[in-house]
């Protein structure tokens, strides 16, 4: 399927200036912290770990947490990335082109995103649903009855499900298509059948599993064998030898994966963007979700391993998400630098901007063009990939004696040691001649098809481009500490903290804010503009189309910014908390069960929780990042744990946690309920009443009640 971008977007050239420069250093205000991102390109704060269950949609990702919670990463421009509130009590979560939809525990759907085919309109009663599946454009509903509720695009029928509609007990959504699996094996597909997508291999029995891609469908058998049928241009409904030993099946837009035993997989199909390059060790996977042109899995210890395309990065940001000093984004891809000087990039990599040159090491600067990367050595040297169509990866020589580095859209260019300014690549409208003299240089920015200049006197220079006035620095030009190109906007802050913009102001980006005062860093975009605050705070403006404006609560500890097209990134430093876990009565091994840690601001002014879902050492020993500072209220959850609120903590290291264990039905209580549990599973291995953890319930778990009956968690 050929790539769309959002008209408010493509109707100007889509990139932006990309780094952050204080005075002649990338990382004199970056030193270590995680990554977040928001609008556009939306990428999932912290690790991609925790996880129960994930989803993929066209370009988005999306994962149900063990807390309830749900996390969604990618393309958002419908928003289909922002989970509404309360962000709790889900069951499961499935996506589609771009839309979200999630199961609460109570049985009913929430749905967020696009709605211009009433993907979003839940039909009534919106109750008794135990299952759910997000198709290109609709939805499809189980209910608990065994019949189906469907809404949204119906153009091919394929919201319209087929009589007798019961005896279902599992649906999915394709892209035009649905299929529903009865409780005798056999299948029900209506919907578009250009493909045959909908013509039911004979014999229709035995089916355990079912799945639907973009045109064709998949079937898992009794014995573990996959049927696929429909469009197979890509071979996608052929199943490779042996075909035998499958558990799971799941279908992308054109490609089919299969798990066997041990959480092998085994893909086929289309892999154009890298599909069916399935990450070492290909085993322990729990589940896996294909979308368009990306893939990603599930492990066992709740950990997301994703492949394929990253165009809207809905692979997620590679772990682990800690230690990284300096960032730099374009509408495409990202790049982040670490403090140990290696280079992390996502997002787009057609042109190969995404792909670091090995050695991947000694690195202390990065830039980012429109479709080409710059790194800058510890030796002064410079290293450039991706596109090099103009020449934008032809470093002049001699190549050293860089001191920064900044890339525009098709140009790139260096400061050197001794205050001068190199510019290469496509030089037109006078980009490739400096401003004499070309001396006395501290910091550099460039901007879609301009460069801006800070001088060691406080002065600024800009050139190039400047059909709208971003290279006219207004007067007084004295005093500026930092320079920020955009688009058609340039932005620079003064020593006094306050920020001057200049430039093109068709959307307010160079409206500045009251109290113009506090400022240390500024960003510029195409229609948004953004500023650091002396305490790391973000202040950002302009259009907030798709929610690149809106910083993430709290807005504090933030270390760096940098603007792509219709999103933000940001560097924010992490406080690491470390511990132990005493869990009484447990035999089992920590290692495999899940805790909750909620950390939950003590300012009632400033509300703010954070939950991390972890697994501990096998002796309890656990360690998470957190956004707050000490003191902060602690919250702790886990299977069959009774919950502890820790009030006002005041260290990060040694804090040790002693819970209760009993709660069998989830209620936060041990009650005669917990043993109701304990009675209907007896003698088998339900997770959820093994409350000793010994992989089987019996009389040693009554025991567990017993010793801590009438516990009531806080």
């Amino acid at each position: 399927m050929e790539k769309t971008y959002p008209n408010s977007i493509c109707r100007r050239t889509w990139w932006i200036a990309s780094l952050l420069l204080l005075t002649c250093s990338l990382q004199s205000f970056a030193v270590g912290g995680t990554i977040e991102s928001w609008g556009f390109r939306h990428t999932v704060p912290g690790e991609l770990n925790g996880f129960q269950a994930i989803a993929a949609g066209i370009g988005h990702t999306a994962g149900l947490k063990y807390d309830g919670s749900v996390v969604v990463w990618g393309d958002n421009s419908a928003n289909q990335c922002i989970v509404p509130l309360p962000n709790s009590g889900f069951t499961a979560v499935t996506a589609g082109r771009n839309h979200t939809v999630g199961l609460k525990l109570n049985g009913s759907v929430v749905a967020w995103g696009q709605n211009y085919n009433g993907q979003l309109n839940i039909p009534a009663p919106n109750q008794n649903f135990t299952a759910i599946s997000a198709g290109y454009k609709h939805t499809l509903g189980l209910k608990s009855d065994g019949s189906v509720v469907a809404w949204g695009y119906n153009s091919y029928g394929q919201s319209t499900v087929p009589s007798p509609n019961t005896g279902f007990i599992a649906v999915a959504a394709g892209y035009n298509h649905s299929v529903g699996l009865k409780t005798d094996g056999s299948l029900v597909i209506w919907g578009d059948n250009t493909s045959g997508q909908t013509n039911l291999p004979s014999p229709n029995l035995g089916f355990t599993a079912i799945a639907a891609g973009n045109a064709h469908t998949a079937g898992l058998k009794t014995d573990g064998s996959i049927v696929a049928w429909g469009d197979n241009t890509y071979g996608q409904c052929s199943v490779p030898a042996p075909n035998l030993g499958f558990t799971t099946v799941t279908a992308g837009y054109e490609t089919t994966i299969g798990r066997k035993s041990g959480g092998v997989l085994v893909a086929w199909g289309n892999s154009a963007s890298g599909q069916l390059n399935i990450p070492a060790p290909n085993s322990s996977f729990k589940s896996v979700v294909a979308g368009q042109f990306s893939v990603s899995g599930l492990k066992y210890d709740g950990s997301v391993v994703a492949w394929g395309d990253n165009y809207y990065g809905q692979t997620g940001l590679r772990t682990p998400n800690i230690d990284f000093s300096a960032i730099s984004a374009s509408p495409y891809h990202t790049l982040a630098l670490r403090s140990d000087g290696s280079i992390m990039a996502w997002g787009n990599d057609g042109n190969g901007q995404s792909t670091v040159p090995v050695p991947n090491t000694s690195f202390t600067g990065v830039a980012t063009g429109q479709f080409h990367s710059l790194g800058l050595k510890s030796d002064g040297s410079v290293v450039a990939w991706g596109d090099n169509f103009n020449g934008e990866c032809d470093v002049p020589a001699p190549n050293q004696n860089f001191t920064a580095v900044t890339a525009g859209a098709r140009y790139s260019a260096g400061l050197k040691n001794d205050g001068s300014v190199v510019v290469w690549g496509d030089t037109a409208n006078g980009l490739g001649s400096v401003p004499a003299p070309n001396t006395g240089f501290a910091a550099i920015d460039a901007g879609y098809g301009y460069l801006v200049g800070l001088k060691a006197d406080g002065s600024v220079v800009a050139w190039g481009d400047n059909a709208s006035g971003q290279c006219n620095v207004p007067s007084p030009n004295t005093g500026f500490t930092a320079v920020a190109g955009g688009v058609w906007h340039s932005v620079g802050v003064k020593s006094d903290g306050s920020l001057v913009a200049w430039g093109d102001n068709s959307y307010g980006q160079s409206n500045i804010p009251t109290p113009n005062t506090g400022f240390i860093a500024v960003a510029a975009g195409d229609m948004h503009t953004a500023a650091l605050k002396a305490g790391g705070s973000i202040v950002s403006w302009g259009v907030d189309n798709y929610g690149q404006v809106d910083v993430p609560a709290p807005n504090l500890g933030f270390q760096a910014i940098s603007l792509g097209g219709a999103h933000t990134v940001a560097i924010r430093s992490m406080q690491q908390v470390t511990g132990q876990i005493v869990l009484n009565g447990f035999l089992g091994n920590l290692a495999s069960h899940p805790i909750n840690i909620s950390v939950i601001s003590g300012n009632p002014m400033s509300p703010f929780s954070q939950t991390n879902s972890l697994f501990p050492l096998s002796d309890g020993t656990f360690t998470f990042n957190t956004i707050l500072p000490p003191p902060f209220d602690m919250r702790v959850r886990g299977l069959n744990l009774i919950g502890l609120l820790i009030p006002a903590v005041q260290k990060l290291t040694g804090v040790n946690i002693s819970l209760i264990n009993g709660d069998a039905d989830g209620d936060n209580q041990i009650n005669l309920f917990d043993f109701v549990v304990l009675d209907k599973n007896f003698g088998t291995m339900n997770r959820m009443a093994d409350l000793n953890g010994d992989g089987q319930v019996n009389l040693f778990d009554y025991v567990i009640i017993d010793q801590n009956f009438g516990a009531r968690g806080d």
